[in-house]
């Protein structure tokens, strides 16, 4: 199988890519190891700029057993003109088993996963979708407040080109919550609701921020420093409105003081940022020995 997009999960699909990210989430902070994955391979290819997704997927691999390849697309023949589908056709020859690929143009991952013969996992595709960002999301939420049903969840920021809000607006309300998508409307996908970032905000149990990807713009949004902030960031003042106690996250990268204050990003009590990057890896693994499986 492939995991291109959340609708190509089913629920028990999910439902068990999230019980086994919580059971990976206990076995690496407990510093146990798997060889599930022993003397299989999988393939990076990002085309894009990665940390958090990038490293996570290498660790998950390499805790459960499996060797990790990269591409570095800078030094390959892609520079020399070679087009997605041969790169594609060249890897498939070598006989992975599993690709990750991250790439610049919506449906690149589908493109790739029709030639390859191995799973082929969506670490991104444009302003398309980021499954598995989405379902690392979950898995922190859950273990922080347990079942999702009924907690409203504010998505606030460039929704226009966030893959992370396409994939969380598909996967959240498949468990119960309630997502609200808020951000300037200039950054509001066509036919949006129109809801105001206060507006979604207020008496949310959840604030995803989401940073301005000023690389995907046309031209300069055209705010001042410190303007974006005041007008549309997380500060103190908007997440009072929240509901009691309103738990934080962010995608990274993070940018501070423009979509969230640094403070809000560092509070230990609130935000979550750090344990989505700790929980990405044991929802990665739980993906990985979803579509690989053991060795047999």
């Amino acid at each position: 199988m492939d995991l291109l997009s959340i609708d190509s999960l089913s629920d028990s699909q999910i439902a068990t890519i999230l019980d086994r990210s919580q059971h990976f989430f206990a076995a690496n902070r407990a510093g146990r190891s798997t060889d599930a994955l022993s003397g299989r391979i999988l393939f990076n290819l990002f085309y894009e700029n990665s940390t958090r997704t990038l490293m996570s997927f290498a660790t998950a691999a390499h805790r459960l057993g499996a060797s990790v390849v990269a591409l570095p697309v800078d030094q390959s023949s892609v520079n020399k003109g070679e087009t997605l589908g041969d790169t594609a056709h060249t890897l498939n020859a070598m006989r992975p088993d599993v690709l990750v690929i991250r790439h610049h143009d919506n449906g690149a991952a589908d493109a790739v996963a029709a030639i390859m013969e191995a799973p082929v996992i969506n670490a991104g595709d444009g302003t398309n979708e980021h499954p598995t960002q989405a379902l690392l999301d979950a898995a922190s939420l859950q273990h922080k407040l347990g079942k999702l049903g009924g907690v409203n969840i504010a998505i606030c920021g460039d929704i226009r080109h966030s893959r992370v809000a396409r994939s969380n607006a598909k996967l959240l309300p498949r468990l119960g919550a309630e997502v609200r998508l808020a951000g300037p409307p200039e950054l509001m996908p066509d036919g949006a609701p129109a809801m105001t970032v206060d507006e979604a905000i207020t008496g949310a149990d959840v604030v995803m921020m989401l940073r301005v990807q000023r690389e995907r713009l046309d031209s300069e949004f055209g705010d001042a420093p410190g303007e974006y902030l005041e007008l549309y960031g997380l500060t103190a003042k908007r997440l009072a409105n929240a509901a009691p106690g309103a738990l934080v996250m962010h995608p990274g990268p993070i940018n501070r003081g423009d979509e969230i204050d640094g403070a809000i990003a560092d509070d230990a009590e609130r935000s979550l940022i750090t344990l989505q990057v700790e929980m990405g890896v044991a929802t990665r693994m739980a993906c990985l020995e979803l579509m690989v499986g053991p060795t047999n």
